[in-house]
């Protein structure tokens, strides 16, 4: 990282940053040019590990693409705010990220629910009751992350 002032070092500030976001862009190897999905995302962290969640329909591209090679890379961000400096006539942009990789496996029907509940508390407080009945419909997949790296910038409030 060529701003290490900026990286967020600790694991478990960058899982917090993680659970701020709600979209995990992923990033899926193709021929010529890499395939970027925006999607909802759940997350689980068991001994030190993180494993991403994601839904979709049973059909598309990024399935397609996911036979060929499962090796994804993936970003997040948030806390955006820009700030001004009218005296200067300057700019920056205050933000927290992630970005990290790893393989995708698509999951087996008896592991969708949980999955889905995982999503779902990404964006509720509380288990949201969701209709079973759409379960056979999605497509879930699981990212297991093997690497991650949190960046920060935050205006110096000293200055």
């Amino acid at each position: 990282m060529r701003r290490s002032d900026r990286e967020i070092k600790e694991f478990d500030k960058i899982v917090e940053v993680m659970r701020k976001c709600d979209v995990c862009r992923v990033a899926i190897n193709a021929e010529k040019y890499p395939y970027i999905l925006p999607l909802n995302f759940g997350m689980d962290v068991i001994d030190g590990k993180i494993t991403l969640y994601f839904h979709g329909a049973n059909e598309g591209k990024k399935y397609e693409l996911l036979e060929k090679n499962n090796n994804v890379s993936f970003e997040m961000d948030c806390e955006h705010r820009l700030i001004t400096d009218d005296d200067n006539h300057s700019c920056t942009m205050e933000y927290e990220s992630v970005i990290g990789y790893g393989k995708i496996k698509i999951m087996e029907e008896e592991e969708k629910y949980d999955a889905l509940v995982k999503i779902m508390r990404q964006y509720h407080k509380e288990d949201f009751p969701f209709g079973k009945e759409v379960i056979p419909m999605t497509t879930l997949m699981k990212l297991e992350v093997e690497g991650v790296t949190g960046k920060r910038r935050k205006k110096n409030p000293h200055k």
